[in-house]
């Protein structure tokens, strides 16, 4: 839901979970410092957790278990002359993963990457990056 004009309006937005219940959003938390959520962080959230789970599926194909996966995804906003638009998200994966070699890892983190369906909808746009390392 939103009221107002575009600066001084408020929104509210929920999901069906529950999970986020009438979360706040509006330009100052958008491009200011004012607390809430933003589109641009519910993007880089669905990024983050879907390419999560794209990895744990890529490595229990090759019969591997991450004891954790952190990833972190970073959503660029740029303005050019068609107004603001997400040119680019970069993908910051740590993983601690037994037992795994570099190169498998390497691999599975590239196909989550080719596979995510957050990934292949964003990626139509935007580019996407990534640096994945073992920790």
């Amino acid at each position: 839901m939103w009221k107002g004009r575009i600066k001084e309006g408020d929104g509210r937005v929920s999901t069906e979970s529950g999970v986020l219940a009438e979360a706040r959003y509006g330009y100052s938390t958008r491009f200011e410092s004012e607390a809430g959520t933003n589109p641009e962080e519910l993007i880089a959230a669905a990024h983050a957790s879907c390419f999560a789970m794209a990895l744990a599926g890529q490595l229990e194909a090759v019969k591997l278990t991450a004891q954790s996966l952190n990833v972190m995804a970073t959503v660029t906003l740029d303005k050019g002359e068609a107004g603001w638009t997400v040119t680019e998200i970069h993908l910051d994966v740590a993983a601690k993963i037994p037992g795994v070699q570099a190169d498998k890892f390497v691999t599975a983190a590239n196909n989550a990457k080719a596979g995510c369906p957050i990934s292949r909808l964003l990626g139509a746009a935007a580019k996407i990056t990534m640096t994945a390392r073992l920790t």
